[in-house]
């Protein structure tokens, strides 16, 4: 496996993870507190917190070797279709099949989609940029 492969994981990676802390904490951390959702969480999450970082490797690395193997050297707009795609295929299902099993309100599971595909967008930048734009072939003299 190339070195593209291994840097877009790191980065990808760490990209993942502060993203995932922005969302989870930052922007929707109150309501996971509510005390609506108190009783549908688990009480020591923290002890559980590893798993996290476990699923956020094997994805990171699985989304960096799907696009190695279809990238075109396209830059920056060919991360924002890869990362669109892939936050679909994660989010919706997340999201709303979560919704349908679990007496989760209605605007989490939006607020959980609507912030997934804008997270992959993101991580496809971010492997993008890892990836760079393909040479251009040179013209023989």
């Amino acid at each position: 496996m190339n070195k593209k492969l291994w840097v877009g994981f790191i980065a990808v990676f760490v990209v993942m993870v502060v993203t995932n802390f922005i969302i989870h904490e930052v922007l929707l951390g109150g309501t996971y507190r509510s005390e609506s959702m108190a009783s549908m969480m688990r009480p020591e999450m923290e002890a559980k917190l590893w798993i996290h970082f476990v699923t956020a490797a094997i994805v990171s690395f699985f989304f960096t070797l799907i696009f190695s193997k279809g990238y075109e050297g396209k830059g920056m707009g060919e991360g924002v279709r890869y990362g669109f795609y892939v936050g679909m295929l994660m989010s919706i299902p997340m999201a709303y099949d979560t919704y349908a099993a679990m007496p989760i309100p209605y605007s989490l599971a939006l607020q959980w989609f609507i912030y997934g595909v804008i997270q992959y967008i993101i991580l496809g930048v971010v492997v993008a940029m890892v990836y760079g734009g393909k040479p251009k072939a040179s013209m023989p003299a």
